[in-house]
């Protein structure tokens, strides 16, 4: 039985991992050169379409992943120079990408695609606080507000895009601005009706074999609920927060055991060039330190590392510039869907959150143990698994 690294050593493999995928972005949008530089890849006859969004994308998806390290500030570990290297990086990209004169100002005004990275960069500024929002300067604050007020004149589609308008609903919230209940109601109440047992909700009426539930559907969830509940809005809502983390435990539950003793996972469903993204809510819940209590935090970083290396070490996962390549283990362009450009694929830094914890963490100190398919396919005596 293979037992995955200690936990010092994963940070380590983990910190290196996040600063290689976030440097390009960062760097270039700071700098005024995102467009300039950045590779659109994505399928040819969507090339027009895919370049009004991609940069968002890139960026809103890096920093919901990147939010809880830098939120860490500066320490006495050794990763405190990159982590404040980092954190000022984005800030400036953020003022850059807000900035109605720069060459790299998101497009928040066009199109529907808007509504998504919004969302995942409200997602970051709440997983970060004060890296990412307090310390912005005013006028960058103020011009988030704005922007994300204005995407109230398109509508989300009826399906897990619902949590996206609530998630920048919630941010206004939270920062004080006003914000709609009725688009954050609205959202809950489908997931609702929505949700089919066994801790897995379906992707609007109908259920969709394939990660939604960690891409977007459990993570945003539960962040916007606390969000509202932080904000002093949670008595809108009674007793919803502990019923999505009750059906979040039993979800983690599944996502741990999905994960092959080789890191793999089976490539079902939309979106898979979101790479290790595709565990999101099994990071989250170790950050959040809500794993259920079959799931110690050392196995699920054994399980959360298996899966990171078997999805970002392949060969030509990035180009030769340390540009993300569309893929899931390498670059394999035909699994990218028509709406999936180099922007997209940033999710996968969702995978590394729980880097926001410190290293004192047990998540880090605890020794390795082997997570459950290494159990059973090294013939452990497991107990049987039921919701």
């Amino acid at each position: 039985m293979n037992l995955s690294k200690a936990g010092p050593d994963v940070r380590k493999t983990w910190a290196t991992l996040l600063e290689k995928i976030a440097t390009p972005v960062l760097a270039n949008l700071s700098s005024g050169t995102l467009r300039q530089n950045m590779p659109v890849e994505c399928r040819v006859a969507m090339r027009e379409d895919r370049q009004n969004y991609t940069y968002l994308e890139a960026t809103a998806r890096l920093l919901a992943g990147l939010a809880p390290w830098l939120e860490l500030g500066a320490g006495p570990d050794e990763e405190s120079s990159t982590r404040v290297r980092l954190a000022e990086l984005a800030r400036r990209a953020i003022v850059s990408g807000l900035d109605p004169a720069s060459p790299d100002r998101f497009n928040f005004s066009a199109g529907q695609q808007p509504i998504v990275d919004a969302a995942f960069l409200a997602h970051a500024m709440l997983r970060a606080p004060t890296a990412l929002w307090a310390d912005l300067p005013h006028d960058t604050r103020g011009q988030v507000i704005v922007a994300f007020i204005s995407l109230r004149d398109r509508k989300p589609h009826f399906n897990n895009w619902l949590l996206f308008s609530a998630m920048t609903e919630a941010l206004l919230a939270k920062v004080g601005a006003a914000w709609d209940p009725m688009r954050v109601d609205y959202a809950l109440l489908q997931h609702e009706q929505w949700y089919l047992g066994n801790g897995m909700y379906g992707d609007g009426p109908h259920f969709h074999a394939d990660y939604y539930n960690s891409y977007v559907i459990q993570p945003m969830l539960i962040d916007t609920l606390r969000a509202l509940h932080e904000a002093g809005q949670g008595q809108h809502w009674p007793g919803v927060l502990d019923t999505v983390l009750m059906r979040a435990c039993r979800y983690a539950e599944i996502q741990e055991r999905t994960i092959n003793v080789d890191g793999s996972f089976a490539p079902i469903g939309r979106s898979l060039a979101y790479r290790c993204g595709a565990f999101q809510h099994l990071a989250q819940m170790a950050l959040q330190q809500a794993l259920p209590a079959t799931i110690s935090p050392a196995q699920a970083r054994g399980a959360l590392d298996a899966v990171v290396r078997r999805t970002t070490e392949a060969p030509d996962t990035f180009d030769e510039n340390g540009w993300l390549t569309i893929g899931l283990c390498g670059h394999q362009p035909s699994i990218g869907e028509g709406y999936i450009s180099t922007g997209s694929t940033y999710l996968c830094a969702a995978a590394l959150l729980p880097l926001g914890l410190p290293a004192s963490d047990p998540f880090w100190t605890s020794a390795p143990v082997p997570f459950t398919q290494q159990k059973v396919w090294a013939g452990v005596d497991v107990p049987a698994d039921h919701d």
